[in-house]
């Protein structure tokens, strides 16, 4: 399993397990706990992001910037 470097990973990353869980290849448990643990990483950015905008400061969140790979 590969690490997560960004949203985009994530995004990807969830994509994956639900074609996984549609195919049966994962089961529903493990989906719903994956599901669960980035929507904690997910709340967690927003709170950074309310932080952020609390505090009038524009701190870069790197989870949230990503490369555009070349099509």
């Amino acid at each position: 399993m590969s690490k997560l470097k960004n949203i985009k990973d994530l995004r990807d990353d969830l994509l994956s397990n639900y074609n996984q869980t549609k195919s049966g290849e994962m089961g529903v448990p493990m989906a719903k706990e994956l599901a669960n643990t980035a929507g904690k990483v997910l709340s967690s950015i927003k709170l950074e992001l309310e932080y952020n905008k609390y505090m009038g400061i524009n701190r870069k969140i790197e989870f949230l910037n990503f490369e555009e790979e070349d099509k």
